[in-house]
């Protein structure tokens, strides 16, 4: 199915109902889908051939929806452009996604004026908001644009969009996606989280990551619901959205969902209309979905687990949440997924191998970059590899072990963060916590734990190392623990543990 399409068949069956809602306007599905199309249109009157690239660095807003839909109905590709970038790694990702027309809110005009005068292959700026030098406004940019659907021939196998990966192991990645990848990973979210006309979605993660644009927006849109977008996280401004709103739908990351859960203003008639909840992006404590489920027992949780590359391929229903606490769910519905050993054959239940997927989900390369694209394809049979370590039981569940790069190797024994941080989870006090190899002489790295505590309450480094030495062996315990405010995260909330190793490398000249 073409992404267009998506927007144009919404637009005839509920042409005057609210597609999105932000900050106090509301915008119908007629008028969406028109600002689509005149944005097709006005990329066309700039001349660009089919499979142009247009970049995007924008918060959560109308015009990014527009700007999805307008380039997916002209033929171009749109680069999804991180809002947390330096002017460094601005310049880096639009210079290698060879962007040509660039659309961007006015509060990054000046990153993107310094950017853009060293990118002379940018020729065409498009500001939201505020009017902005050298910059042609958005809605001038759609002025007087035909409202006819643009007549492009397109195929659900050409490339329509590219999303960043973090780059927690190097410089951001490219992941191309065709319009086939992006319509079976919203088919699978509609489907397996039951969305409908009746809903009404929070977006509340950033639409430049596919876990809001793909995973959340793309899919309510599909489904003919509303959206109703959060420009900047805050948990204030999320509990009222929720309530103005009648919120009954949203993703959201294990980050945002311990914020909600203790709020020292959480007021359960805010919530009165959501139903449903989906998360990923980090592992989600335990804690949370329980306490969770106990204040908002209405609220139905389902686990997500996927890769920008890969899309959704595994999901935990809330009627499982119970019986599997701790997975990430069993292979989706529309979706080839296992957990395998190295040379491709399935691991036995319990073993720990390498999770991969196959079919019409996965990205069709890392753009401009063979050597990365044919790691991820490496045995050259379709299977792409997730890098993440997991075991799968009987019935299918997939248990997450951790990601095959952050494993230290202590001794010579494979030790996996998560398998400690699980057990550090299980101290009341502990909010969030995150562990990772530091250097040592003797055994080559040793875990350390940087832990922090739940508002009001008190936790020891000796209460942490007494219940480690309790439940784990000796070679996996944190040989370092150290409480912190905060972590460093990346725009999903994933803590950057790469951030918080690069101290003790650097220190003793060694490379993560």
């Amino acid at each position: 199915m073409l992404t267009g399409d998506m927007l144009r068949r919404a637009a005839r069956r509920f042409p005057f109902k609210p597609a999105v809602l932000w900050e106090g306007t509301t915008t119908s599905y007629r008028a969406f889908n028109a600002s689509a199309k005149q944005f097709s249109h006005a990329l066309a009157a700039l001349g660009l051939p089919k499979g142009a690239k247009v970049g995007i660095i924008s918060r959560n807003r109308p015009e990014y929806g527009v700007t999805f839909f307008g380039t997916a109905k002209s033929g171009c590709i749109l680069a999804n452009i991180s809002v947390l970038y330096s002017e460094d790694e601005l310049e880096f990702v639009l210079e290698k996604a060879d962007v040509e027309v660039l659309i961007f809110e006015d509060i990054f005009a000046e990153a993107v004026g310094v950017v853009c005068g060293r990118l002379p292959r940018i020729k065409h700026r498009v500001a939201i908001g505020q009017p902005v030098t050298g910059a042609i406004s958005f809605e001038d940019f759609l002025d007087r644009k035909p409202l006819t659907e643009p007549n492009v021939p397109l195929s659900e196998d050409d490339p329509f969009c590219m999303t960043y990966t973090g780059g927690t192991t190097g410089r951001p990645k490219g992941v191309l996606c065709t319009h086939r990848a992006r319509a079976v990973t919203a088919h699978t979210v509609m489907v397996e989280e039951r969305l409908d006309e009746r809903d009404i979605v929070g977006v509340v993660t950033p639409l430049f990551h596919v876990a809001a644009l793909n995973i959340m927006f793309q899919p309510a849109i599909l489904a003919g619901a509303t959206v109703a977008m959060l420009s900047k996280w805050d948990v204030d401004d999320f509990r009222e959205m929720a309530r103005t709103t009648g919120m009954t739908a949203n993703f959201f990351v294990p980050t945002q969902a311990g914020q909600v859960v203790q709020d020292p203003k959480f007021d359960p008639a805010a919530y009165a209309t959501w139903r449903k909840a989906s998360f990923a992006g980090a592992p989600m404590p335990d804690w949370v979905q329980v306490e969770l489920s106990k204040k908002l027992p209405d609220l139905k949780l389902t686990q997500i687990y996927g890769q920008s590359e890969m899309g959704v391929i595994c999901l935990l229903p809330a009627w499982k949440l119970e019986d599997k606490l701790g997975c990430v769910g069993r292979e989706a519905y529309n979706t080839d997924m296992d957990v395998v050993h190295p040379d491709g054959t399935p691991v036995k239940p319990g073993e720990v191998g390498e999770v991969v997927s196959r079919g019409d989900n996965l990205m069709l390369e890392y753009y401009d970059e063979p050597e990365q694209t044919a790691e991820f394809f490496k045995l050259g049979d379709g299977w792409g590899w997730s890098g993440d370590m997991a075991t799968i039981d009987d019935e299918g569940y997939v248990r997450l072990v951790d990601r095959s790069k952050e494993m230290l190797i202590s001794g010579g024994e494979n030790i996996y963060p998560s398998e400690i941080e699980r057990v550090i989870y299980e101290l009341d006090a502990v909010s969030e916590c995150a562990v990772f190899g530091i250097p040592h002489d003797e055994w080559g790295e040793v875990p350390a734990a940087y832990i922090a505590v739940k508002a009001g309450q008190d936790l020891t480094e000796d209460a942490v190392t007494e219940h480690c030495a309790a439940k784990l062996a000796r070679f996996k315990r944190p040989r370092l623990v150290r409480f912190v405010d905060d972590f460093p995260k990346t725009a999903i909330g994933k803590i950057q543990k790469t951030v918080l190793k690069d101290a003790f490398w650097t220190e003793t000249g060694r490379k993560i």
